[in-house]
């Protein structure tokens, strides 16, 4: 597996679903549920028939729906396409039986609709805008941004809007993330060793971190709770901490990895808890208050609060 996410629409359970990469299998979906309680993990197998996953995002709104990016061989020719797929109704809200692995009754993934790229190039990856109703799609494909509009239940996927990336050489974008801030209008790519911000309005860009690593970007993510801080990483071994109002600088940077660093993400709750993995084999959890939404604040102690506050702590 090289493909995970969490299935955030979902919000009663704790939730991943990881894509299978295999050349010799049929590729598979596997929804992974934790529960917490009984410390156990349960997991259920969908057959995603198409090829290696190499990315996948689910829906924000439908926990239900999700996107992979995934390869095809076509003219003996490697593709990677993108498509946006239904879950079987039982299986929406996961099952506490862990069924066996060699069970025949697994079932297959329902397709709603392909993102078009043929004229577009590989997909590299797909991202749902963070607060929206899931009708709204965006696909980074070589050196092209496609936004889509998801229509009828998402049986129709329209391309609403796109842009490339102009210059030298063979252009590539390798990720991507949509703002969860500025009512979801701005998105940031990643394409060598530049990340780059765009409007979603009218497709123009609006800042430009050129050599934000030394060697190639692997991943963003933007702070939760705080706008303009974005998160970046990459093969220069180094995780970087943007202010998109002012990009000449980054507003600190981490060196604790000693290979390529492939991921980074912000707690959503605590966002001054950073994740990163690396290539190194090492997984970081970084605490980084001076940069969070609370500075100057902490994870309050409960000899603090006031018997009101008390109370109504339990009851969260």
């Amino acid at each position: 597996a090289r493909a995970l996410t969490p299935q955030t629409a979902e919000t009663d359970a704790i939730r991943f679903l990881v894509g299978t990469q295999s050349l010799r299998y049929e590729n598979q979906i596997h929804i992974i549920d934790f529960d917490d309680e009984n410390n156990i993990i349960n997991k259920n197998v969908l057959l995603h028939q198409v090829g290696e996953i190499w990315h996948i995002s689910a829906s924000p709104a439908d926990k239900g729906v999700l996107a992979t990016c995934y390869n095809k061989t076509s003219d003996s020719k490697v593709v990677t396409c993108a498509a946006v797929w239904r879950m079987p109704k039982e299986l929406e809200s996961g099952s506490h039986e862990s069924p066996d692995d060699s069970s025949s009754n697994t079932q297959t993934l329902e397709l709603l609709c392909h993102l078009d790229n043929t004229a577009h190039g590989n997909m590299a990856c797909v991202m749902w805008e963070p607060m929206g109703d899931g009708k709204k799609i965006i696909s980074l494909a070589d050196n092209n941004i496609l936004l889509w509009d998801l229509q009828e239940s998402s049986a129709k996927a329209v391309l609403s809007s796109s842009t490339a990336l102009e210059g030298k050489g063979q252009l590539k974008f390798t990720s991507g993330r949509w703002s969860p801030h500025h009512n979801c209008t701005q998105i940031a790519t990643a394409n060598d060793t530049t990340v780059r911000g765009w409007d979603t309005r009218n497709m123009r860009q609006i800042y430009c971190i050129e050599n934000a690593h030394g060697q190639l970007v692997r991943d963003l993510d933007f702070n939760p709770n705080k706008q303009y801080y974005l998160a970046s990483c990459g093969d220069d071994c180094k995780v970087k901490f943007w202010d998109t109002r002012n990009v000449t600088e980054p507003v600190k940077t981490l060196e604790e990895h000693s290979h390529w660093v492939w991921n980074v993400r912000y707690n959503h709750s605590h966002d001054q808890l950073i994740l990163t993995g690396s290539s190194d084999s090492r997984v970081i959890l970084s605490n980084m208050v001076s940069i969070s939404s609370e500075p100057f604040g902490h994870m309050v102690d409960d000899d603090e609060l006031s018997d009101q506050e008390e109370q109504h702590q339990e009851e969260k």
